[in-house]
């Protein structure tokens, strides 16, 4: 148990089992290195604001009783679109994190795979629309299970086969689930009103911009249907994220963590994945910094926050995940890059440009299964991102 700190100190650091009280609930935050809740909130208060709903389905370990104890895998999904109201069409996952907590749950390893990520998908029926199962990008898992379905269902739906679909690939059976609804950050950060990082690189927005004309938003740019672009609008001026020291508004923040395709370094999802890391650290930051001491910011950012997610704990409570990683400091955690962080592409017919893993990604993959990622770590420098 961790004294508090003396009073001498000016300010008193957060002790990591606090910044982990919001835990699956905020696991966004453990994307970006961190956790976010004050001293002055429970950890039954923080939970409590966490939406939980049984995400993993078939995917889920056949165990009688699930235990907190060993190696955790813990699947983190992204999707860009209200997690209350996804189209019937069906929604892709933008976002893919794998968290390996060792069995020790003292330290965190985050494995990202890209979403163009060429794998075989099972069949699989949610009971609105069936696929017949075959090869693809790996975000279109969460597309042909959440088709034909709308709000919680759509979820559960994409979130099965997308956990079906890496326990097919990999052998691990997830431990736990959560998915990160980018479109409720913006009330994230309109209680904290702003968030202000360094931008690495130049992003311009397919998603936003001005008419010359008339000063009001459009939309510069026509995209296909897999989201890249097709051609540039004529009279409408792109937003333009310009790298150096930055205050994104909440309209601005969504949009920046969205982009892709117009990254100055052309690193498309990886760029993308770097920058909603740096984002999301970011909040967290300010979040400690400016909402932990405010009595007025921090119920409203505590709720934003899990109101952000759903989450499916594994039929392990909330309070015991946060107790169980009480020993993980945030700023420790290891992401880790597939293909070292380079294109690995081809072209499928039928399916465009894809990633294929390459026998190392994939080594990596069954070191989160075996629990040594640690050692694929150490023996693979530059699968590690520096950050």
């Amino acid at each position: 148990m961790r004294r508090r700190p003396a009073v001498r100190y000016r300010r008193r650091r957060t002790p990591s089992w606090a910044r982990w009280c919001v835990t699956l609930g905020a696991l966004l935050a453990v994307v970006a290195g961190g956790s976010v809740v004050a001293l002055q909130v429970t950890v039954g208060a923080a939970t409590s604001s966490v939406s939980q709903q049984a995400l993993l389905g078939s995917s889920r370990s056949q165990a009688k009783r699930a235990s907190i104890k060993g190696a955790k895998n813990i699947l983190l999904v992204g999707i860009d679109a209200r997690k209350d109201a996804l189209p019937k069409a069906g929604t892709r996952s933008d976002s893919i994190i794998l968290l390996h907590i060792p069995a020790d749950h003292q330290s965190g390893y985050l494995i990202s795979l890209p979403r163009d990520s060429f794998v075989e998908i099972p069949a699989y029926d949610n009971g609105a629309q069936r696929f017949a199962g075959g090869e693809n990008k790996i975000n279109s898992a969460f597309f042909f299970g959440s088709r034909g379905l709308t709000g919680p269902e759509a979820l559960s739906g994409g979130f099965e086969l997308l956990s079906l679909t890496i326990k097919d690939l990999t052998g691990i059976t997830p431990d736990a689930g959560a998915i990160i609804d980018f479109q409720g950050f913006r009330n994230v950060v309109n209680v904290l009103g702003k968030v202000c990082m360094k931008v690495e690189q130049n992003v311009t927005s397919v998603h936003r911009g001005v008419d010359n004309e008339t000063g009001e938003f459009a939309v510069p740019y026509v995209l296909n249907k897999d989201g890249s672009v097709r051609s540039k609008v004529r009279g409408v001026t792109a937003n333009f994220y310009e790298k150096g020291d930055r205050c994104f508004n909440p309209t601005e923040a969504l949009d920046f963590v969205r982009q892709r395709d117009l990254l100055e370094n052309r690193d498309f999802d990886y760029g993308r994945q770097r920058n909603q890391q740096l984002f999301f650290k970011a909040i967290i930051k300010q979040a400690i910094d400016d909402g932990l001491a405010s009595p007025t910011k921090l119920p409203g950012l505590v709720k934003a926050f899990g109101q952000t997610m759903t989450v499916d704990s594994g039929g392990i409570s909330l309070e015991d995940w946060v107790f169980a990683m009480k020993g993980i400091n945030p700023d420790d955690l290891v992401t880790l890059k597939t293909n070292e962080g380079k294109f690995n592409s081809r072209q499928v017919p039928g399916v465009g440009s894809v990633e294929v893993l390459s026998d190392d990604s994939l080594a990596l993959l069954r070191a989160a299964r075996n629990d040594t990622v640690a050692e694929f770590a150490a023996a693979n420098p530059e699968y590690v991102s520096k950050t």
